[in-house]
């Protein structure tokens, strides 16, 4: 496992995990006014840790993780390592810490994704442009 996490080739989303890097803090950094946590995950393939920032859905210390890709038809490739990989290092605000994720079905799915489309209004626009259901891990 590599000891520094590897930067997104996404060039805005390298920016906003460098902004994030620089400033020690994810307070401040948002999409459209809205927070958002620093996930550090696992390659599934390469176990190289890699930054993965993402809205920030919180309730009662647990968040979640949620596999939009802005509605595209496949997963994002960060899907792929939390399944294989699911202990994720949190950053929210200046506080960094680990949880376990676990994907979500059914009720509980629904629960969370009302959260996060509460967080982020985009998240519906997102699943009417897909016909996946956008998956959502908890972490706790």
């Amino acid at each position: 496992m590599s000891s520094q996490p590897e930067l997104s080739p996404t060039e805005w989303v390298r920016k906003q995990t460098e902004q994030i890097l620089a400033e020690g803090t994810t307070d401040g950094v948002g999409i459209n006014g809205r927070a958002v946590v620093l996930f550090t995950t696992t390659g599934a393939k390469t176990g190289k840790q890699r930054y993965v920032p993402l809205m920030r859905v919180e309730e009662n210390g647990s968040y979640a993780m949620v596999a939009s890709k802005g509605g595209a038809p496949d997963n994002p490739s960060w899907y792929y390592n939390v399944k294989a990989n699911p202990r994720v290092t949190v950053q929210d605000g200046e506080r960094v810490f680990e949880l376990t994720a676990r994907e979500v079905t059914g009720d509980e799915r629904a629960h969370w994704w009302e959260l996060a489309v509460d967080a982020f209004p985009p998240y519906a626009e997102y699943q009417v442009k897909t016909d996946r259901e956008i998956p959502v891990f908890v972490l706790s």
